[in-house]
C-alpha cells in the first residue's frame, strides 16, 4: 500500500520531466548521513582547548564556508580560512582562528558518521531498482571515509566530488558528469538531497527532477522543489511515481 501521499510537495510545470525515471543521484551530508559528533560540539571544544571564549557560531561558519571554496584546496584549508576570517571580523589575531581550526580538525573523524533515519533503507531499495550516483561538495578524502564507515560506496556507480572533480554545486557540471556515467539524460534523473541551493537548485540548472529532503517544515521553498520528503523512508513510495 502507498504511504499517504499529502508528505510530497510535487511540481510538473517543468517540461520534459514526465517520463519515468531511470537513475537517482544522492546528496550525502544530511542526507544520507550526518556525524554522530555534532559541529556545534566540537566547536565548543575546539574553543576550550585554545583556551579562548567561543567567538563565532557553526552557523556562522558554515554562513562564510563557501566563500573560500574556490581559494582553498581541501576543506580544512576551507576551515583554516573560514576561522581565521572570522577570528579578524571578530576583533581577534587571525591566527587564534588557525589554532581552533587545527584543534576542530584534530578532533574530527570524519568516520564517526551514522545513517539519517530510513536512509540505509532507503538507499538500499533504491540501488534494487535503478543505477545510483552521489554528488556532494565535499573533498574526496573526507567524503570517502564518511562512505566507507556506513558501508555505502559500493552502492554508487560513481561518486563526483563537486568543487573538486568539477564545479561545486548548484553548477550543473557534476550532475552532468554523473549522468555522463551512468548513461541517462537529465529528464530521466532525479537528485534526492536536503539543501535548496545545492540540491534542488542544482539540479533544476542541470534539468533534473528534485527530491528535497525537508526535516523541519520550511514553507513556500525557494526554489521550489519538484518533490518534498520528510524522511528518506519517503523515497521508499517513489515519489515520482
Amino acid at each position: 500500500m502507498r504511504a499517504d501521499r499529502s508528505i510530497y510537495s510535487v511540481v510538473v510545470e517543468h517540461s520534459g520531466m514526465t517520463g519515468p525515471v531511470e537513475a537517482v543521484l544522492f546528496d550525502i551530508d544530511d542526507t544520507l548521513c550526518e556525524y554522530c559528533r555534532t559541529s556545534s560540539d566540537l566547536l565548543d571544544h575546539s574553543f576550550d582547548e585554545v583556551g579562548v571564549e567561543p567567538f563565532f557560531t557553526s552557523e556562522e561558519y558554515y554562513a562564510v564556508f563557501e566563500d573560500y571554496i574556490d581559494v582553498a584546496e581541501d576543506t580544512e584549508e576551507i576551515r583554516e580560512r573560514a576561522f581565521a576570517g572570522l577570528a579578524e571580523e571578530k576583533g581577534f589575531d587571525p591566527e587564534v582562528g588557525h589554532e581552533v581550526a587545527g584543534a576542530y580538525a584534530e578532533a574530527r573523524d570524519h568516520r564517526n558518521v551514522r545513517f539519517l533515519d530510513g536512509a540505509k533503507e532507503a538507499l538500499e531499495t533504491m540501488a534494487e531498482r535503478y543505477p545510483l550516483a552521489a554528488v556532494t561538495n565535499g573533498d574526496p578524502e573526507m567524503q570517502s571515509k564518511k562512505l566507507d564507515s556506513l558501508g555505502a560506496g559500493d552502492y554508487f556507480e560513481t561518486v563526483v566530488f563537486a568543487g573538486f572533480d568539477t564545479a561545486a554545486k548548484p553548477d550543473p557540471a557534476p550532475f552532468e558528469h554523473a549522468l555522463d556515467v551512468l548513461g541517462v539524460d537529465a529528464a530521466r534523473a532525479v537528485k534526492v538531497g536536503n539543501s535548496l541551493e545545492h540540491d534542488v537548485r542544482g539540479a533544476h540548472n542541470a534539468g533534473l527532477r528534485s527530491v528535497w529532503l525537508d526535516r523541519d517544515g520550511i514553507a513556500n521553498p525557494d526554489p521550489e522543489p519538484h518533490y518534498r520528503i520528510e524522511s528518506m523512508r519517503g523515497l521508499l513510495d517513489e515519489p515520482w511515481e
